[in-house]
């Protein structure tokens, strides 16, 4: 009797999980954090017309939810002032990205990212046989320029772009966005994560044209929106594009109870105004516990704030372990130079006085 029979590929690969969950590490220690800012996660929670939304549509959940998710791709049509046969929605960004990555990557295809950048991308890119290749951050930015010229110089099938940028927090302009875009070569596209755009200062987001058949731009429910449960991310692009993921996207992958969720979240424009306050707040809270232990927070144009401590990647990793030792569930970037951080989600009041009496006595036993 023998088992299933893996193709080379999934055989050549390790078993990756990008990230480890808090419930994994709580599990393993056996209790609860007392804060939960490792995972970008909005603790300001959901619009509370999307609860209502959600409770309403989990009388229906006997039922399928609509396979052309005909409501919500209106919906954000109109947001957007597109059309809806230019927008696609699917199971968060990450789905989104490994859809793509499917149409467009095979077995020794180029695709070019930063060194460091969100690693589930890569993922998708090494799972469908594709040969990643990386160029390195500027300080503390992903860069355009680079990005650019290793597309032209390994033919990228797509290169991928997050601004603003998953760890570091770091943003670009409208501008450089718009010249990355003219700077690729024929044949290459630009996968831009905008994930936490609305989060962002005015100018980060480009106007681009959704016909370009350069770009695709990805947006989700996860952040600002107070979401992240339901898994909805949605893609805007070139019609042609957009009919292609069709050909390989879960058609019932976005439940009925996400569809009307993520509906209500979108026209709830005054929850997304104070969640955007409540963030900016956070931030310059974080800033303020930070520099008071005699660390630097980096500008942040998202829902975290990435702490630099100082030292080396060795020093940050035992902050990070004396900080989760004092049940606060905190990340860090995995890569030199930005493991010489550590990155804390934007929180509650509660939550960030937790974290403020946990660092100094973090910072102490780390050494």
């Amino acid at each position: 009797m023998t088992g299933p029979r893996y193709t080379p590929l999934v055989e050549s690969l390790p078993s990756t999980v990008p990230f480890v969950g808090p419930e994994t590490q709580e599990r393993a220690r056996g209790r609860p954090f007392r804060a939960r800012l490792g995972a970008n996660e909005s603790l300001f929670g959901p619009s509370p017309h999307a609860v209502a939304a959600m409770a309403a549509a989990a009388a229906e959940v006997s039922l399928y939810g609509d396979p052309e998710i005909h409501a919500l791709r209106t919906a954000i049509a109109a947001h957007h002032g597109v059309a809806p046969d230019q927008v696609t929605v699917g199971e968060g960004v990450d789905g989104l990205l490994g859809n793509l990555v499917r149409l467009l990557v095979d077995e020794g295809a180029p695709v070019v990212t930063s060194e460091g950048a969100y690693p589930t991308f890569a993922f998708h890119v090494a799972g469908f046989g594709g040969r990643l290749h990386k160029v390195p951050y500027q300080g503390d930015h992903e860069d355009p320029e680079a990005l650019a010229a290793e597309a032209r110089r390994v033919g990228a099938r797509i290169v991928y772009f997050a601004n603003p940028d998953n760890p570091m927090g770091s943003h670009h302009p409208a501008a450089s966005v718009r010249a990355l875009i003219e700077a690729l070569p024929e044949g290459t596209l630009l996968a831009l994560d905008e994930a936490y755009v609305e989060l962002a200062p005015e100018g980060t987001a480009p106007e681009i044209a959704p016909e370009d058949p350069r770009v695709i731009r990805f947006r989700t429910f996860s952040k600002a929106y107070g979401m992240a449960g339901l898994r909805v991310g949605y893609a805007i692009g070139a019609r042609d594009l957009i009919r292609a993921f069709d050909k390989v996207r879960n058609h019932f992958g976005v439940g009925r109870i996400a569809q009307a969720g993520a509906l209500a979240a979108l026209e709830d424009r005054a929850w997304l105004a104070h969640v955007q306050a409540e963030v900016q707040a956070a931030r310059a809270e974080i800033g303020r516990i930070a520099e008071g232990c005699g660390l630097t927070p980096l500008p942040s144009a998202t829902n975290f704030v990435t702490i630099d401590c100082g030292r080396d990647g060795a020093f940050a990793r035992a902050v990070l372990t004396e900080l989760v030792a004092r049940d606060i569930f905190v990340r860090m970037p995995f890569v030199a130079p930005h493991d010489r951080c550590i990155r804390v989600s934007c929180g509650r009041a509660e939550e960030l006085r937790a974290f403020a009496e946990a660092l100094p006595l973090a910072l102490a036993a780390a050494g």
